[in-house]
């Protein structure tokens, strides 16, 4: 049963379909589930692949594994924005201009405490915006 996403033209959500079958999804028309909109495009999904430790070592260990921790110096900002970037473009995920700050600003060797304190809305907790009934992500 093929899961297909898609961003609906009518509410601006980005909407996940679960069909029945290829064939089902291929001959019917979509609806978003939150609006009940027709104008929906499909969207092409992120694939992601979850290795074991072992699994990656056993390709020679960079290939799919996380970044090492052994390189990191928590006293260093710009050791800090390294292993960021890493686990950025590991997950590849657009983590928005927010990120893009804080690393930017580690890299040029700034002290994350003093980050911290010049952007208090990174800590999250703030759903507003999210809409009624949603977690701490924003999701429903």
């Amino acid at each position: 049963m093929p899961i297909y996403e898609y961003t609906c033209h009518d509410c601006q959500h980005k909407v996940s379909l679960l069909w029945r079958s290829y064939a089902d999804a291929q001959s019917r028309a979509p609806i978003c589930p939150r609006c009940g909109g027709t104008r929906l495009t499909r969207l092409i999904s992120r694939v992601a692949v979850l290795r074991s430790q072992d699994s990656a070592s056993a390709d020679g260990g960079e290939s799919g594994a996380l970044p090492d921790l052994d390189g990191l110096d928590e006293n260093d900002p710009k050791s800090l924005a390294r292993f960021m970037r890493k686990m950025a473009d590991e997950t590849g995920e657009e983590l928005g201009p927010e990120f893009a700050e804080v690393v930017g600003r580690l890299e040029a060797g700034e002290d994350p405490e003093s980050i911290e304190q010049s952007m208090p809305d990174l800590g999250g907790g703030d759903t507003a915006g999210a809409g009624p009934g949603a977690d701490d992500f924003g999701v429903m």
